[in-house]
């Protein structure tokens, strides 16, 4: 199971859960302070599927163009899941599809 962060949005945060390149599940949160929804959020997602942070194999980060806090909050996030579950964490640009 891949976690997709995408906070590029200044008042919109999306979360998604994917697996072999599928949509299994996403939610997103629209307010007033935009990425501070972010954990809570992810934690609402993996509770619905009935999984854990230990089921995440990696986890994937929209990484621009968009909202300069935002996106430095999704990337900040990603890599504190990724080092503290020894996951990899992936950049990657919606438009394009590329992963770097």
């Amino acid at each position: 199971m891949i976690l997709y962060i995408n906070t590029k949005d200044r008042k919109i945060v999306k979360v998604e859960i994917r697996e072999k390149g599928k949509v299994i599940s996403k939610m997103s949160e629209e307010n007033e302070y935009g990425s501070q929804v972010l954990l809570p959020l992810i934690e609402k997602l993996l509770k619905d599927q009935k999984l854990d942070y230990k089921d995440l194999e990696g986890v994937e980060v929209e990484t621009g163009p968009g909202s300069f806090t935002g996106l430095r909050v999704g990337v900040s996030c990603a890599n504190a899941l990724g080092f503290a579950l020894g996951i990899p964490v992936n950049g990657q640009k919606i438009e394009t599809d590329l992963v770097y």
